[in-house]
């Protein structure tokens, strides 16, 4: 089977599957999420918001496997093409345990997916277990974009949860700044879309009003490397580990791609 993968978070399934071998194709992106791509001469795309026909007829795939965020373009795109397509669009938890079945499938490797979601579940419990003796549940606020000010998905608001605090807000949804200063959260957490780790905080808490919030007043606010938070993926237990240490005021030194606001406005560090 070849597969032709339009989001990183495909490509990161296929990794930890060990299906590897089956890619075509895949886009610029997965080449960072999935770094051992970079020597497999993998044909590069570009992905489900932009693909186009004449690059997939070009890779001949058995199946092109695609992910939100879609646009109508490409995906007629990928029709035109004539490919078969798997056409996915997780909202939570479950749903992603479910993609990773399907992905498995395709790739001819049903037998491995179990294994990859009780991995999953296994380390998503042990965070339960750690936390669960805590007797605060911080209000967190995760946020997927900043203009407009857009929630975290709905996965992430599990993970959140699992974390030991108390999600702020309706997932995907859009709000404003003044509605997140009045529920005054104590912790935020940004993870911009395509953003990597390079949200500016100090920007972010200056918006009008936050200066009262708890989490601006006690230097609680957080940038969570996009792939880690927003890939519907296995590495999102990557994302939980950072949200773990967010919550736990940042003690843990361990964590990946987590970065801390300073006391300085003008400047941030690596917890």
């Amino acid at each position: 089977m070849k597969i032709a993968s339009l989001q990183p978070s495909v490509s990161v399934t296929l990794a930890r599957l060990g299906c590897l071998d089956a890619l075509v194709a895949c886009t610029r992106y997965c080449l960072d999420a999935a770094p051992e791509l970079r020597d497999r001469g993998v044909a590069v795309v570009r992905d489900s918001w932009s693909v186009t026909d004449e690059e997939l007829i070009a890779v001949e795939p058995d199946v092109v496997i695609a992910s939100v965020p879609y646009r109508n373009e490409a995906l007629a795109a990928i029709l035109k093409a004539g490919c078969p397509v798997l056409a996915l669009a997780p909202h939570s938890l479950a749903d992603i345990e479910q993609d990773i079945r399907l992905i498995a499938a395709v790739a001819g490797a049903p037998d491995r997916a179990e294994r990859v979601i009780a991995e999953m579940r296994q380390e998503i419990d042990a965070v339960r277990q750690r936390v669960g003796r805590r007797s605060h549940r911080p209000l967190v606020y995760c946020e997927e974009w900043g203009k407009p000010l857009i929630h975290s998905q709905l996965w992430v608001k599990e993970m959140v949860e699992a974390a030991g605090g108390e999600f702020l807000g309706q997932p995907g949804k859009q709000t404003t700044a003044e509605t997140v200063a009045a529920a005054d959260p104590e912790v935020v957490i940004a993870a911009w879309c395509g953003a990597g780790d390079r949200v500016p905080l100090e920007k972010l808490a200056a918006r009008p009003g936050w200066e009262r919030m708890r989490a601006v007043r006690e230097c609680r606010v957080y940038c969570i490397a996009d792939e880690l938070l927003n890939t519907p993926a296995p590495t999102l237990t990557e994302g939980l580990r950072a949200l773990e240490a967010a919550l736990d005021d940042g003690l843990s030194s361990e964590a990946r791609g987590l970065r801390r606001i300073c006391e300085s406005p003008r400047a941030a560090e690596r917890v």
